[in-house]
């Protein structure tokens, strides 16, 4: 079984209201729960639009490096009232994603989460024009470039995808001018961090192997 501990009441909430945001975007998703050395608990989700969602909390998980049902995490969140939680069997052969580095992130841009906020709204507007037979937007649509940020040194293309992630996981909130989303990369990395968590893509496509 995999035990999480949280001591803070307030930590459990907003853990438990990441992995219902997860859970309402796919209802088998998994969550993979990982030990950081300064006495953070990150949870990861691979959202449906191929990005990465996280949010860190003060706690731990045993074994360290864990990944759960989120349906069976979001129940003992839900009903256990303690700072110890059994989160179920491991589920860690479903996890199928690789995660970004822990370090080497350098800050691009930090921009007024209105901003991200109003074109995260224009995008769902978009797709929901351009649905295919399925329901879902085309990949063609998600893939575009809808927020280009810049430093001195480095040029980030935000896709379309990452602000559905962003959006539907409920990371921005409604503070206006007083909250910012803060945009950093490595060289294979994107992350946009708002007041509620983070979405996480690659920024370039992995070359297939060559057989």
């Amino acid at each position: 079984m995999v035990e999480v501990y949280i001591a803070d009441p307030a930590e459990r909430d907003d853990l438990g209201a990441f992995v219902a945001r997860a859970v309402r975007l796919d209802g088998q998703i998994v969550v993979r729960l990982k030990n950081r050395a300064e006495g953070m608990l990150e949870a990861w989700v691979a959202t449906p639009f191929d990005v990465l969602a996280t949010r860190a909390v003060s706690g731990w998980v045993r074994p360290a490096d864990s990944t759960v049902s989120g349906n069976e995490l979001l129940a003992e969140l839900a009903v256990v009232g303690g700072d110890q939680l059994n989160a179920g069997s491991p589920q860690d052969l479903l996890w199928r994603s690789a995660l970004p580095p822990g370090n080497g992130w350098r800050v691009v841009d930090e921009l007024p989460a209105s901003v991200v906020s109003d074109l995260a709204d224009s995008g769902i507007a978009l797709a929901r024009e351009n649905t295919g037979p399925q329901g879902t937007p085309p990949a063609s649509l998600l893939d575009q470039t809808v927020l280009t940020v810049t430093d001195q040194d480095h040029e980030v293309k935000v896709p379309l995808r990452c602000l559905f992630a962003l959006s539907g996981m409920g990371f921005v909130g409604t503070n206006g001018a007083d909250e910012t989303v803060r945009v950093s990369a490595t060289d294979s990395w994107l992350r946009i961090d708002a007041l509620f968590g983070a979405v996480v893509r690659r920024r370039h496509a992995l070359l297939p192997l060559l057989v």
